[in-house]
């Protein structure tokens, strides 16, 4: 005790400091472990309702959702733009599935016409105890590119699909989980808007991305103490189509591997990373300035900008 107080008291106010933040960084440890390993998954069909509704279902993560969801015991509402696709996809759940009730919706987001094409979806579904919304429909840069170099077709179809579809859809779903007093809305948004400093030469897909993740989280607030739940996932690579990554790796997994991840997350955080290597490299990233992040992330896109050129140079010669 004595030599306690013989201490100055600058130094036991830094120790009480240096206690607090070690005492704040193992809690939020201890959270981030249980979250990512052992906290069980909400029981989806009973907690929010019978069906579930999947934009982009036949594609990526979407369509490994859906597969999820089916095994979860839920019916399924399959939305898409390609109806050799929607019924591919609706047939090989049936058959890993045989009791599970599979609805397909044919639905070009990119199309014009959307509000009327998504006021069709929202009657298709009037009547059904659709418990779980998932948009996951969306689009990016078939390659890197400087702003003044996207044209005006992508530049109106990622604000198209990754803004006004999620949101005219999110509308036409709600009333009736209002309805019912409970529900789950998972909006996929993405870890260039939400982990990343910046993604430079990717700026629209990045800035539509910021708009789902303030958007899921306007709604988690407004909603929250109406029974629904409302959450923005944001993975970073996933080996999918969109992403153009062929192959997964341990940091660019599967959808399947992803969506084994995503689903025990459903009713829980309004923003999460639900697969814990993007969750490591979100710390890991946060650790470094963002300055050279920026140049970092700003070099590695140029690559691909390069390679892009090249690749479509080499196609308008063949």
């Amino acid at each position: 005790m004595d030599a306690l107080s013989a201490q100055p008291a600058w130094a036991l106010a830094l120790a009480g400091v240096g206690l607090m933040v070690a005492a704040t960084a193992s809690a939020r440890l201890a959270r981030w472990l249980y979250a990512a390993f052992l906290r069980p998954g909400k029981p989806l069909r009973r907690r929010y309702g019978e069906w579930a509704v999947v934009t982009g279902a036949t594609d990526g993560i979407g369509r490994a959702l859906a597969f999820r969801f089916a095994g979860a015991g839920m019916s399924l509402v399959l939305v898409g733009r390609s109806p050799d696709k929607l019924a591919a996809v609706s047939g090989e759940i049936r058959g890993k599935h045989p009791r599970a009730e599979v609805r397909t919706f044919v639905l070009d987001f990119a199309a014009e016409g959307l509000a009327a094409k998504v006021a069709a979806l929202g009657d298709s579904i009037r009547g059904l105890d659709v418990g779980v919304l998932v948009n996951s429909a969306g689009m990016s840069y078939p390659y890197a590119r400087y702003f003044h170099e996207v044209d005006e077709e992508l530049m109106r179809n990622l604000i198209r699909l990754n803004v006004e579809a999620l949101t005219r859809v999110t509308h036409a779903v709600l009333p009736g989980m209002v309805e019912r007093k409970r529900g789950a809305i998972v909006n996929i948004g993405s870890g260039a808007s939400s982990i990343l400093p910046s993604y430079p030469l990717y700026s629209v897909y990045a800035a539509t991305k910021a708009y789902v993740d303030q958007f899921s989280r306007c709604l988690y607030v407004e909603y929250k103490n109406k029974g629904i739940d409302v959450q923005c996932q944001v993975p970073l690579y996933a080996a999918t189509k969109m992403a153009s990554i062929k192959k997964a790796s341990f940091f660019a997994p599967s959808p399947e591997t992803y969506a084994r991840a995503a689903v025990r997350y459903i009713g829980y955080e309004p923003r999460c990373t639900p697969y814990w290597p993007h969750a490591v490299l979100w710390f890991l990233i946060s650790a470094f300035p963002e300055p050279i992040v920026d140049r970092l992330l700003l070099n590695m896109s140029v690559g691909i900008r390069k390679r892009g050129m090249t690749k479509d140079a080499r196609k308008k010669t063949q």
